[in-house]
């Protein structure tokens, strides 16, 4: 009784300390939230000032520097400039994605010997298991973060790839309607949401900030690296040269996009046996192969012995 007694009243310290350091966390928080809202206030006080800015810029972002520095001087040469392409083909243009994915990779990298330790003394494995689980964990640390970038580039190329087709139909019929080709183009990115329009929008900001149309393009296609982007862009500035009609070379170029984008899911539809065939044979065949065989086989034990 008398444990008990004491076990609740250490609960209930406990529970007091920590709603008073809420309390007064809060009470601080309303206080910098205040002074953030009034205008010309300065604060004297230097921990006063620094606690005026948010938890992310105090201690995030100083780790996040350091753990960079780190990527940055271990990584092997040229890693940083593959990391900055990928990045740029995501439409992430800036140094600000690549430190980030320094500092990941860095913490990837220290979790491989943390969390093998971890499992040899904690984890309750022995054996193949406690060897299994240690290489997943190497293998995801080491390849999970490259894994995952170069997915989303490839189903951001791929979305570009299928939008092409359905924004040069809407461009054609704008630019027959009498609008120009950037009208045209600007006016389509407004109604089609998606990373194509994102590019086109870049392109067109970078018109406007006085880069020639030509420029403009070559970049969008180096930013996207879509072979059907290529044809197109190679196709508009060829029209710009010659002086072609604007509106046949759209209606020419979504013709020959709409036909490479069936042959892109026929394509598809074509590898899907091949990589069917290895869960197939390592998953399906085996639980067959136990189902029928299973009893014959149990039978004919039984009758030698």
């Amino acid at each position: 009784m008398s444990i008990t007694i004491a076990l609740i009243g250490i609960g209930g310290a406990i529970g007091l300390v920590v709603y008073a350091l809420l309390s007064t966390s809060a009470e601080k928080a309303v206080v910098r939230s205040s002074l953030r809202q009034l205008d010309g206030y300065e604060v004297d006080n230097l921990r006063d000032q620094e606690l005026l800015n948010p938890f992310a810029n105090r201690v995030a972002l100083p780790i996040v520097k350091r753990l960079t520095i780190l990527g940055r001087r271990f990584t092997p040469t040229g890693y940083v400039d593959k990391v900055k392409t990928k990045f740029n083909l995501l439409g992430r243009i800036g140094p600000e994605p690549v430190d980030k994915f320094l500092a990941l990779r860095v913490l990837t990298v220290v979790t491989i010997p943390v969390g093998t330790i971890l499992i040899r003394f904690l984890a309750p494995l022995d054996g193949m298991a406690r060897t299994a689980a240690i290489g997943m964990l190497g293998m995801v640390c080491a390849l999970g973060p490259d894994a995952v970038l170069n997915r989303r580039v490839a189903e951001r190329q791929l979305e570009i790839r299928r939008k092409l087709p359905d924004i040069l139909d809407l461009m054609v019929i704008s630019v027959e309607a009498g609008l120009g080709f950037e009208q045209a183009l600007d006016r389509t990115v407004a109604s089609v949401p998606g990373p194509l329009s994102e590019e086109f929008t870049r392109m067109l900001g970078e018109v406007r900030a006085g880069s020639t149309r030509a420029d403009a393009m070559r970049s969008m296609e180096k930013r996207t690296n879509v072979p059907e982007m290529r044809s197109f862009v190679l196709a508009i500035l060829q029209a710009d040269t010659f002086g072609v009609s604007i509106g046949r070379v759209l209606r020419a170029q979504a013709d020959e996009m709409r036909i490479k984008r069936r042959q892109l899911a026929q394509e598809r539809a074509m590898k899907a046996p091949v990589k069917m065939l290895i869960p197939m044979v390592f998953c399906i065949f085996p639980a067959l192969f136990v189902i029928v065989l299973g009893p014959a086989m149990i039978k004919i034990m039984n009758e030698f012995t």
